[in-house]
């Protein structure tokens, strides 16, 4: 057996930046991705034998495999190194299932930072695989696959009359649809509270202020939040009590009966107190925060930002120092960092802000989140010495503000509080009492790393108006306790309670966050299925649940409530951490669960408010199925009756409007064009129609993968009546495909564009997915 040992990672990437840490008694193999997964188009699980999985070979991933047995029996140890989390433990147990059948010397390494120090830190602690870490993916995986494929050919048919669109549900992105219908329908039925605010300016030596009336009579103003009316006669009654214990100015008539009898008091400083106050830095990014941040302060989407991440994790072209991977683990709920990058951060931090920017302690700092695992690390730079100036030139711009990004806030986490010098005076005439704070920045601390940044909000997070920002207000200096002060002027403000905003990138991650709804490596994945299913929409740069999303969550609320909801979902999660720790088995948490859900899932089916359509030939119920060319109805006594029949037309969906195509103008008249559908497939025409018939064939946007010059067009065959795909360069280019290009990027392999496919299994067409590159195939859960 040779000297050598194999290393397998998971992105190519990524083992080309550990390949220059190793050297030649090392070789590094990527698999791609997960070479195994649950059998595609059926069920996947036996439920009836321990809820045993079926796993098959992804397809196109056969290859990959015999290249790692291969490699393995020339190795004297294999190393899997894939990503140090449950999903990357997973990958890691399918790999080693497969080459353990040629060498048994397996281990596991975890790299938490792509940098010489952190590679060879995991190749000098390996450890055995955690079958716990495994199984709990697995549970999760199992039981996601439970729900969504027997949920959503219920809820298919179950709105069968209001969308020929294929539905899907699935365990956490439902409940993260509820909790956006819920908003939308909170902001909807909002009954806001009026009540008046009333500020007097007030003038001593020369200098004036303005300050709030905050009590009248010995009664503190405290003024209402949320709304006034509430769903039931119960909530309803708790609101007017709340309201009744209140004390504030409810009308114009009481404001101005109050103006009256201000203008006639005499005023003096009732009392005056001055302190510092001091505001600590924010901790360290993890996941949720990272994301949440990106979006303020980047305004990139949550997708976007992991896949950012992602490349800085793995490793980017740095000049002269080649691939080196610039942050840490970038999936991660802790906000724990290690000693040596708190003391490097400090080192920097004397050097370039100044010995009052260290604090006298190493600051610690503790999650907010729910079901915090604290696995690894907090995202951070993975060396001190790559600021974001010194490599932003190698750097893609957003790639280089992201890393910024993270550094700052890094080095941020490690300086001294901001101080401030805050005054309160309190203003005192007859009964009325007025109040004024200012605050003014005496000591910039972690601000001069990670300045500080103002939302735009409709209030605070229960619907109450905000008080008057006092940073950056300067005060007299010359007030003094029994000083008088001059009324000059006294008025009244109307305002209202502010409904909660609708969620946007930010808001709702750190919602889901922080009830426990999935875990901080799915969010972005959560957000873009319910954008990309059409169940919500973006308005504004915030979430809006569709007419679609609305009606998806009212069936499934109604038939599944004790499923979709945040304390089932939050307590699943609970569970799934309690099989990595070994607290819980498998088995336990999934007969536990699916026992209740088979007999809510019966009850639905025999109960259920689902459309039924039956067959004009045998009087049995018809079914959705799916062929080459769509979905359609066909008998359920299939083979006896082949009786079939389209799916119900609906009006609103016949109604709507063609969608205008970017940058495509007619060739005749120069307007814009619209995508238009006959039977023969997509095409572009004129907007000006009738009045000019231009047309042209439908482009896919996808360059030509042949020639990589032309574009690839949808095409139709005359004598095949069968569409097809071909380059806009024919005939110089004779490209030529019948599977439908889609320009989204390989999860797997990053090949720009994947295909979609048809399949036949038990006598049904089924639709999927397929790279071309590296094979491998995706399942469309929606199509099933």
């Amino acid at each position: 057996m040779a000297d050598k040992t194999l290393v397998v990672v998971e992105s190519p990437a990524k083992a080309k930046t550990i390949n220059k840490y190793l050297g030649r008694n090392y070789s590094v193999e990527a698999s791609v991705g997960h070479i195994k997964d649950l059998a595609t188009f059926k069920l996947g699980v036996d439920t009836k034998n321990e809820f045993q999985p079926k796993y098959v070979t992804i397809r196109g991933k056969a290859d990959i495999i015999k290249t790692l047995k291969t490699l393995a029996k020339s190795s004297k140890q294999v190393l899997i190194a894939t990503d140090p989390d449950r999903e990357g433990e997973a990958i890691a147990w399918h790999i080693a299932e497969e080459v353990k059948k040629i060498n048994d010397n397996v281990k596991r390494v975890i790299f938490n930072e792509i940098t010489k120090n952190g590679v060879k830190k995991g190749i000098e602690n390996p450890r055995d695989l955690d079958e716990n870490l495994f199984m709990s993916q697995q549970a999760r995986r199992v039981m996601d696959r439970l729900i969504g494929f027997q949920i959503s050919p219920f809820l298919s048919r179950a709105m069968i009359n209001k969308t020929s669109q294929a539905l899907s549900a699935g365990r956490v992105q439902s409940v993260a649809l509820r909790i956006l219908c819920e908003r939308e329908n909170y902001i909807k039925n909002f009954f806001p509270i009026d009540f008046w605010n009333i500020n007097g300016d007030f003038k001593t030596n020369g200098s004036q202020i303005s300050a709030k009336l905050v009590s009248y009579d010995g009664k503190d103003i405290k003024n209402p939040d949320g709304s006034g009316k509430a769903f039931s006669p119960e909530e309803q009654k708790k609101i007017d009590e709340k309201l009744a214990m209140l004390y504030y100015i409810s009308s114009q008539e009481q404001a101005d009966d109050m103006l009256m009898k201000i203008k006639r008091e005499s005023y003096i400083v009732n009392d005056l107190t001055k302190k510092t106050v001091t505001r600590r830095p924010f901790a360290p990014f993890t996941t949720s925060s990272l994301q949440q941040e990106a979006s303020k302060r980047l305004n990139f989407n949550n997708k976007k930002t992991m896949g950012l991440a992602q490349k800085l994790y793995e490793g980017v072209n740095v000049g002269d120092e080649g691939s080196v991977g610039l942050i840490t683990y970038m999936r991660t709920d802790s906000v724990r960092l290690s000693p040596e990058s708190q003391s490097a951060a400090r080192d920097f931090i004397e050097k370039n802000y100044g010995k009052d920017y260290i604090p006298e302690k190493v600051p610690e700092y503790t999650s907010k989140s729910k079901n915090v695992q604290d696995a690894h690390e907090a995202i951070r730079p993975s060396s001190i010495e790559f600021t974001p100036k010194a490599i932003r030139e190698y750097l893609e711009k957003d790639l280089a503000d992201l890393y910024e990004l993270i550094y700052n806030r890094f080095i941020a986490s490690q300086m001294s509080s901001a101080v401030y010098d805050q005054t309160i005076v309190e203003i005192k005439g007859g009964d009325f009492i007025f109040r004024v704070t200012g605050s003014i920045l005496k000591f910039r601390g972690f601000l001069a790393a990670y300045e500080d940044i103002k939302e735009n909000g409709n209030g605070n997070e229960n619907g109450a108006s905000t008080e008057n920002e006092d940073e950056g207000y300067i005060l007299p200096n010359e007030l003094e306790v029994g000083m008088n002060m001059n009324l000059i002027a006294a008025n009244a403000n109307k305002s209202q309670t502010k409904s909660l905003p609708r969620y946007n990138s930010a808001s709702l991650v750190k919602e889901l966050d922080e009830k426990g709804i999935g875990r901080p490596s799915t969010y972005a994945t959560i957000i873009s299925t319910l954008i990309d299913r059409n169940y919500m929409q973006m308005d504004k740069k915030t979430f809006l649940p569709t007419p679609l999303g609305i009606d998806v969550n009212e069936v499934l609320i109604h038939n599944f409530e004790a499923l979709f909801n945040i304390s089932f979902t939050a307590n699943m999660e609970d569970n799934l951490d309690e099989v990595a720790t070994g607290e819980k088995t498998y088995l336990q948490i999934l007969n536990d669960f699916y026992q209740p859900f088979s007999e809510t899932l019966k009850y639905a089916e025999e109960h259920g408010d689902i459309p039924e359509i039956v067959c004009e030939v045998c009087a049995a119920p018809m079914v959705i199925k799916v062929s080459r060319r769509g979905r359609f109805l066909g008998c359920s006594k299939y083979p006896d009756c082949t009786n079939t029949k389209p799916l119900p037309k609906i009006e609103q969906e016949q109604k709507k409007e063609p969608e205008i195509a970017q940058d495509i103008n007619c060739d005749k008249c120069g307007k814009p064009m619209y995508i238009r559908e006959s039977r023969f497939g997509k095409f572009y025409g004129c907007t000006n129609y009738p009045e000019c018939d231009g047309t042209k064939p439908y482009t896919t946007g996808i360059s030509c993968p042949k020639c990589k010059e032309g574009i690839v067009l949808e095409r139709f065959s005359p004598k095949s009546k069968k569409k097809f795909f071909g380059c806009s360069r024919y005939p110089d280019c004779d490209y030529i495909s019948k599977y439908e290009p889609v320009n989204q990027e390989c999860p797997a392999c990053k090949h720009y564009y994947i295909e979609v496919r048809f399949k036949k299994v038990e006598e049904e067409w089924v639709k999927y997915k397929r790279c071309p590159e590296c094979k491998e195939a995706f399942e469309i859960k929606e199509e099933k």
